[in-house]
């Protein structure tokens, strides 16, 4: 059983915070599903962005663009950003992509990475698009902790598991294109930003030398270690992913909660 699914935080969650489907583009079949909480009157929320979920945008420019008229329709001028994975990529490049007109107020990279390149997989990512949904997911499940694991982390594999089995293919496919096309994040575009890394020392997808550049990419980033969470470290104790130390009190950050989750 899903344990995540049937705790009470996550029923709470899903039946107190709406769910909000919202399309910015001229293809309508683009849509950004966003789970919107906290107070309205906050101008810079957290955006949490996640591995897998977006609309289906084949390119990272075109993303981009996409997520910069969500926060224009969000009326949001400027955000902080939370992003695992693929989303903490997404995120770099969206900071440098509006770097001469700033969207992006600060960065947290959890178990995230600089460049593509990392995932041995920039040749085949033009392909992805013509593979069947089944290996689709065996590509994606292949990062995933095999063998035993303690039972928190099973249940936050069981979790992304789910959520993997709800993708179709072209949205599977453009997730693979984004995670794996040849790319990588250009640091002196973002160099304004405050970064906090978060990563783990037991069993991620990322190797110790992906682990390292990002370190090198951001040299005066906050780390936060993790001994443990694998590759959802905020889903496997949410106790994990505190966040308050991104925020320094002796600065000119302001962090409140209020937040969008993608």
């Amino acid at each position: 059983m899903d344990e995540i699914k049937v705790s009470p935080d996550y029923n709470w969650f899903r039946s107190t915070v709406p769910l909000k489907r919202i399309i910015v583009d001229d293809d309508d079949s683009k849509v950004w599903s966003l789970y919107d909480a906290g107070p309205k009157s906050i101008r810079c929320p957290i955006i949490f962005l996640p591995p897998l979920q977006y609309p289906v945008y084949w390119n990272l420019m075109e993303f981009c663009d996409g997520f910069r008229k969500l926060l224009d329709h969000l009326q949001l001028d400027k955000v902080h950003l939370f992003g695992a994975s693929l989303g903490g990529f997404l995120a770099q490049k969206f900071a440098e992509c509006t770097h001469k007109s700033p969207r992006v107020h600060s960065l947290i990279l959890c178990n995230s990475f600089s460049d593509t390149s990392i995932f041995n997989q920039t040749w085949t990512a033009n392909s992805f698009w013509l593979m069947p949904a089944f290996l689709l997911k065996k590509i994606v499940l292949g990062n995933f902790a095999k063998g035993p694991v303690d039972p928190k982390m099973a249940d936050a594999i069981d979790f992304m598991v789910d959520r993997l089995e709800s993708l179709n293919q072209s949205e599977l496919a453009s997730r693979l294109t984004l995670n794996c096309q040849n790319s990588y994040v250009e640091p002196h575009k973002i160099k304004d930003v405050a970064v906090t890394i978060i990563d783990v020392f037991d069993q991620s997808a990322l190797s110790l030398e992906a682990k390292e550049e990002m370190y090198k990419l951001y040299p005066n980033a906050r780390r936060a270690h993790l001994k443990t969470g694998g590759n959802f470290p905020y889903l496997f104790d949410a106790e994990n992913a505190k966040i308050g130390v991104h925020f320094p009190v002796n600065n000119n950050f302001t962090f409140q909660l209020s937040q969008y989750s993608i």
